[in-house]
């Protein structure tokens, strides 16, 4: 095993009780699904309005089930943002984030699919099949801005109607926020009449331990693009609060020391970045100083281990 130090960068978790319930009072529980790299993680920020789950343009990013809570007038929804469903690779990675997946179908009660709107493949499909029939699916045709002819839209649509009977169809693009409120206006007749879950003002569920290691997990993916395989994660060893400031000691775990030597960079300049740009968003986001260092280490295998992936935190 091989342990590889940084420099040193830089110097709540919601239970959600019962209000009394007002007239016309709603609350959800609303998965974000589809395969990997559809903009499930962009959508699910840009609907809560504000970041809580991770992005790159690398498959599978999301590897956990990420709660995202917006309470608008009366109704409160809860999204639940997923691992793109894994048909590919039967690691037991892949096989528990799998579980995920559709340990969440059985508890909501609206499904968004997303889909690139004007494309429709087999990971596509294999995902639309696992989704329970006995519930609302809204088909969201994402990233209607890279559409360059629309006029094709209409026999697309066509022929996702013919593979099943959605509740709603909505194109749209996640990055554009008119588009992203009306759709919440699409979504809220579908959330039952009852008490909210959390808190008015509640963003998430996840504790800010959870957030740090998505954060470092993010700036990982996207400043080593595709050189390192998605077999990587990240363990916070240390995190500990002390007025302002946020003392936290993160490991970035991988499979192999090739994959050490993309994570450290010439003269261990990449590590650095990595945890330069996570720090300061770790400091946006929690509006206090960070003081974050780093941890490379090789574990061979973990990916394929299930007694790893608990101790990593994968449910």
């Amino acid at each position: 095993m091989n342990d590889t130090a940084a420099t040193p960068e830089g110097a709540s978790e919601g239970e959600g009780g019962e209000h009394g319930e007002p007239s016309g009072q709603r609350c959800g529980l609303v998965a974000i699904v589809g395969r990997p790299n559809v903009g499930k993680s962009t959508l699910m920020n840009a609907l809560v309005g504000q970041k809580v789950s991770i992005t790159s343009k690398k498959a599978q990013t999301t590897r956990h089930r990420i709660t995202g809570i917006r309470t608008l007038e009366e109704a409160q929804f809860v999204f639940v943002d997923t691992p793109g469903f894994q048909t590919r690779h039967s690691t037991a990675l892949n096989r528990t984030l799998n579980r995920t997946v559709q340990g969440v179908l059985a508890d909501v009660d609206v499904v968004l699919f997303v889909v690139e709107a004007g494309r429709f493949g087999l990971d596509d499909a294999k995902v639309l099949a696992l989704l329970p029939e006995n519930k609302p699916v809204l088909l969201v045709a994402n990233k209607l801005d890279a559409v360059t002819r629309r006029a094709e839209m209409m026999p697309w649509l066509k022929s996702m109607q013919e593979r099943r009977n959605f509740a709603e169809f909505v194109p749209m693009s996640a990055q554009k926020m008119p588009e992203v409120e009306r759709l919440l206006g699409i979504v809220r007749p579908y959330l039952p009449e009852q008490p909210w879950f959390y808190e008015e003002d509640a963003l998430t569920d996840r504790t800010d331990r959870f957030l740090a290691a998505e954060l470092i997990r993010e700036k990982l993916f996207r400043l080593t693009g595709d050189e390192l395989p998605y077999t990587s994660t990240v363990v916070i060893d240390k995190f500990e609060e002390e007025g302002h400031l946020r003392r936290i000691a993160a490991t970035i775990i991988v499979e192999r020391d090739a994959h050490k030597g993309m994570i450290i960079g010439d003269g261990g300049e990449r590590l650095k970045r990595i945890g330069s740009e996570a720090r300061q968003e770790l400091e946006r986001l929690m509006d206090c100083k960070v003081f974050l260092e780093l941890w490379v280490k090789v574990r061979s295998g973990w990916a394929d281990s299930e007694e790893h992936l608990r101790s990593y935190g994968y449910e």
